[in-house]
C-alpha cells in the first residue's frame, strides 16, 4: 500500500508550478529591458500613468511629446510604486534604461515569450465593438479557465497600451485577450507582431478613420495586417456578413491561416439560426436568446445585453471558444452575465425630478456610422414615454463627414426619437437635415437642439427636462466629451 508521503511524492508535475506566481521581480525586469539596476523587489503591477500605480507597482517614466513622465516619479512613489524605469538616474529604486518606450516593448515582449505553449493568445480589432467583443472573450475564457485569463483594460490598443498590456499578463496565463487599434495602415501590423496571437478576430469593417484610409477597402485591409502576427497554424475569425468577408479571408489564407466565419449568411461558420428578444426587467428590453450553427452542434444561450449588434458579437465570442476548445457552456453562462460597460452600453436607472425614473443608454466613449445605427435601433426597440439621444459629432471622417452625419436622420426617424440633441459642429449636415425633413410622427418634423460643446447639451438638456418613463441615449466620439454630460446625469444633484 502506497504511504502518505509516497503519494505526496507521486503527485502530478504541472509545468506552471516551474512560473513564478509574482507578476514580474526586478532582476527578471532588469534582464528583459537590458537595464541595470541593484534592486531586489517582487512587482504587483505595472503602469505609464501614475495614477494607475497601485502598492508594488512598476513605474515606466516616458517622455512624450507634451510631457515628461520623469517628472511624476514622487507621484508613482507615493502611491505604492517599488521601482521605476528611467532614463537617467533618479533617487528612487530604479532600472536604468536609454528609452523607456523601448524598455517598455522590450517587457511586453518578454512576458509574451514566458507564457506556457498551452496558453491561447487572441487578437481583437475592428471598426466597431473591438472593445465590448474583447471583454465578451475575456468574460468567457475566464469563467472556462477558473480566472485564467488576462486582457487588456480599457481601450489599451495603441502603440503604449499593447506593450502595457502585454507586460501585465502573468506567466501562468492561460488564455490572453489583446485589443488592438489603428488610425493609419501600418499600425496594426506593428502590434500583431508583438502580440503573436493564436486567434486574429476582426468584429467588422465599417467607415471609422476613413478620413485617414481614404476608403472601405483600405480600412478592411488595415484590419486585415492583424493576420500577419498569427502563429504557425493560427486562426482567423471573420465577419461573414460583412460585404469584404472575400477580401478578409484572401488576406488570412495568404497567411496561412484557418478561416472561421460568423454572421447571419449561409457560409458562416457560427451561424445565426435565430435570435428572440427577451423582456427586461420593469418593462424595459431585455437580450436576446440566440441560437447558433456551428455544423456539428447547435448552440442556444442568452445574451445579456440587447440589440442585434450584440447577437452578432456573441458569434465571434463563440468562434472564438471554438478555435480554442474551450467549453461552450461556460462561455454561455459568462454571455448571460455580461452587462454593458461604462460608455460603451452601460444601462443605469436614473431618477428624474418628476419622482420617477429614466433609462440612461450611455455609449458617451465613441461613435462612427455603423454602431450610430446600431445603438439608435436599440433606442428604437426600448419600450418609453418619449426616447431622446443626444448624439455628438463622429471624428475622423474627413471628406465624408458632413454626407455621413446626414445620414443619420433615417435611423433617428425609423427609432421614433421624439428629441435629438446634437453636439459639436460636425452635426451641422445633420441639423440642416433635421430642420427640413418631416421624418417625425405625422409627417412632422423631428424636434431637436443643435449645441456646439458638451456643457450647452448639459444646460439644453437640463431645460428639456427628464420625466419618468423616458429613454435616453447618449453617444459621440470620445473627444466630443459626453461623458461628462453623463456624469452630470449620474451626480446625486442630478
Amino acid at each position: 500500500m502506497m504511504t502518505k508521503k509516497a503519494r505526496i511524492m507521486d503527485w502530478p508535475e504541472d509545468p506552471a508550478d516551474a512560473l513564478p506566481t509574482a507578476l514580474w521581480d526586478a532582476a527578471s525586469v532588469a534582464k528583459a529591458i537590458g537595464g541595470t539596476t541593484q534592486e531586489d523587489c517582487f512587482i504587483a503591477n505595472v503602469a505609464t500613468d501614475s495614477r494607475e500605480i497601485g502598492e508594488g507597482g512598476l513605474f515606466f517614466a516616458m517622455r512624450g511629446e507634451a510631457m515628461d513622465g520623469h517628472r511624476f516619479i514622487p507621484t508613482a512613489m507615493t502611491r505604492g510604486a517599488s521601482l521605476v524605469v528611467a532614463e537617467h538616474p533618479v533617487d528612487v529604486p530604479h532600472v536604468l534604461v536609454e528609452d523607456s518606450f523601448a524598455a517598455l516593448q522590450a517587457l511586453g515582449a518578454a512576458a509574451r515569450a514566458r507564457v506556457l505553449p498551452e496558453a491561447r493568445i487572441i487578437g481583437v480589432t475592428g471598426s466597431v465593438g473591438k472593445t465590448s467583443v474583447k471583454e465578451a472573450i475575456y468574460a468567457a475564457l475566464d469563467r472556462t479557465s477558473r480566472g485564467g485569463a488576462h486582457r487588456s483594460v480599457k481601450s489599451y490598443n495603441n502603440h503604449v497600451g499593447v506593450p502595457l498590456s502585454l507586460s501585465r499578463m502573468p506567466a501562468r496565463t492561460l488564455y490572453g485577450i489583446f485589443e488592438m487599434g489603428m488610425n493609419h495602415a501600418g499600425e496594426i501590423s506593428d502590434l500583431t507582431a508583438q502580440v503573436k496571437p493564436h486567434v486574429a478576430v476582426i468584429t467588422n469593417i465599417a467607415p471609422a478613420h476613413i478620413e485617414n484610409l481614404g476608403s472601405e477597402e483600405a480600412i478592411a485591409d488595415a484590419k486585415a495586417e492583424i493576420f500577419e502576427g498569427l502563429v504557425e497554424g493560427g486562426t482567423a475569425i471573420i465577419p461573414a456578413d460583412s460585404p469584404y468577408f472575400e477580401r478578409l479571408k484572401a488576406a488570412a489564407l495568404a497567411k496561412g491561416a484557418k478561416v472561421l466565419s460568423f454572421g447571419r449568411a449561409a457560409h458562416a461558420d457560427v451561424r445565426l439560426l435565430d435570435a428572440l428578444a427577451s423582456p427586461g426587467l420593469g418593462g424595459r428590453s431585455g437580450g436576446s436568446l440566440v441560437t447558433a450553427d456551428l455544423g456539428d452542434i447547435r448552440l442556444c444561450y442568452t445574451v445579456a445585453s440587447p440589440g442585434e449588434h450584440w447577437v452578432i458579437n456573441s458569434l465571434a465570442v463563440m468562434a472564438v471558444v471554438r478555435a480554442v476548445g474551450a467549453d461552450f457552456g461556460a462561455a454561455g453562462l459568462a454571455m448571460a452575465e455580461l452587462e454593458g460597460l461604462a460608455g460603451r452600453g452601460a444601462r443605469v436607472e436614473i431618477t428624474t425630478k418628476d419622482g420617477g425614473t429614466a433609462l440612461l443608454m450611455d455609449e458617451s466613449y465613441n461613435a462612427n456610422p455603423a454602431s450610430m445605427r446600431s445603438t439608435l435601433a436599440v433606442l428604437g426597440a426600448e419600450k418609453a414615454k418619449r426616447r431622446i439621444a443626444v448624439l455628438g459629432a463622429m471624428k475622423e471622417l474627413g471628406d465624408f463627414g458632413p454626407a455621413l452625419h446626414a445620414q443619420l436622420l433615417a435611423p433617428i426617424a425609423e427609432a421614433k426619437v421624439d428629441f435629438a440633441l446634437l453636439v459639436g459642429p460636425e452635426m451641422a449636415a445633420l441639423a440642416e437635415e433635421l430642420g427640413t425633413s418631416d421624418a417625425g410622427a405625422l409627417g412632422k418634423p423631428i424636434p431637436f437642439t443643435h449645441c456646439q460643446t458638451t456643457d450647452e447639451a448639459i444646460a439644453r438638456l437640463a431645460a428639456f427636462g427628464l420625466a419618468d418613463g423616458d429613454a435616453l441615449l447618449v453617444k459621440g466620439s470620445n473627444s466630443v466629451g459626453l461623458g461628462k454630460l453623463v456624469s452630470s446625469l449620474l451626480a446625486p444633484s442630478a
